[in-house]
């Protein structure tokens, strides 16, 4: 696949973008790492993955330019390990998302979590630094990860794996959480300030309330068609997930389980469903609410 590796693009004033070598049937093209700011300084957002070729092509694209902080939206192994060599390399401080320690019982090496990851300033919601004359606000946005954090800049929004630009995102739990994730969501439809999404992987998203609206529709007919499948008789995940994802790719099975797990413990919170034995069965005769 043609992609511009190592290649600064100017996607609009103040906002550029660099893409990592670390393709995947996860990562799409790879992880896509932003700088905020113009001539004087920059931030780098989701520095990624700690590949020296990709640290090479940041430390090349930020040329001159002051290091006002190094970014994190979340620490999974594909965003966040770039941050020590670049910290090493500018003297720039690591800011944003929490330190997470977590086990991921998920379907990837790429996305089990950075458990070096050690920021110098953890950012919560609202949170504010001024890069360049103008602010990156934090929007803590969990539900991929409890600690998920997005940056707004100058009308555009980096997202990191909340929202992509081409698949929606995994919520593989015991960290993933997918009624966090929905109410994330909800919170982002409501932002009318953000006119574009830069997301980790894929293309920008230049309608992003409406992709917002049809996310939170998918989510929710998947939830009532994992309901439906239990309903019917279908009692351990990978049943569930032959039900509801025909013909999927075998190397996205262990992913689609994953979400199926998460959507199975946000049904259970509302009680339409329990888990009895390791087998899960439907408390109510309709779908739910």
């Amino acid at each position: 696949m043609e992609a511009p590796y190592a290649r600064l693009e100017t996607l609009r004033p103040g906002i550029g973008r660099l893409l990592a070598r670390n393709p995947s049937p996860y990562t799409y093209t790879g992880t896509q790492t932003y700088l905020l700011g113009d001539a004087a300084e920059v931030v780098v957002v989701d520095p990624g993955p700690a590949l020296e070729a990709h640290v090479e092509a940041i430390l090349a694209a930020i040329g001159r330019r002051a290091v006002r902080a190094i970014a994190c939206t979340h620490t999974h192994r594909d965003h966040s390990p770039a941050s020590r060599p670049l910290k090493a390399a500018t003297g720039a401080p690591i800011i944003g998302c929490a330190p997470l320690c977590l086990d991921d019982d998920g379907p990837r090496a790429d996305a089990s979590f950075d458990a070096d990851y050690a920021p110098d300033r953890v950012l919560g919601d609202g949170d504010a630094l001024v890069v360049d004359g103008h602010e990156m606000v934090a929007v803590a946005t969990p539900g991929h990860t409890s600690n998920h954090l997005c940056f707004a800049y100058r009308g555009g929004l980096m997202t990191g794996d909340h929202v992509m630009g081409w698949s929606t995102s995994v919520i593989v739990p015991p960290d993933g959480d997918m009624g966090a994730y929905l109410r994330s969501l909800d919170k982002l439809r409501g932002r009318e300030e953000d006119e574009v999404y830069y997301p980790a992987h894929g293309p920008e998203i230049d309608r992003p309330h409406r992709l917002v609206r049809h996310l939170i529709g998918h989510r929710l007919s998947r939830e009532k068609q994992i309901y439906k499948a239990v309903a019917a008789g279908a009692d351990d995940v990978p049943g569930i997930v032959a039900a509801c994802y025909p013909g999927l790719d075998e190397r996205l099975v262990a992913a689609a389980g994953g979400t199926v797990r998460a959507h199975l413990i946000e049904l259970a919170r509302r009680g339409s469903v329990e888990e009895v034995e390791g087998r899960w069965i439907a408390r109510q005769q309709e779908d739910p609410a």
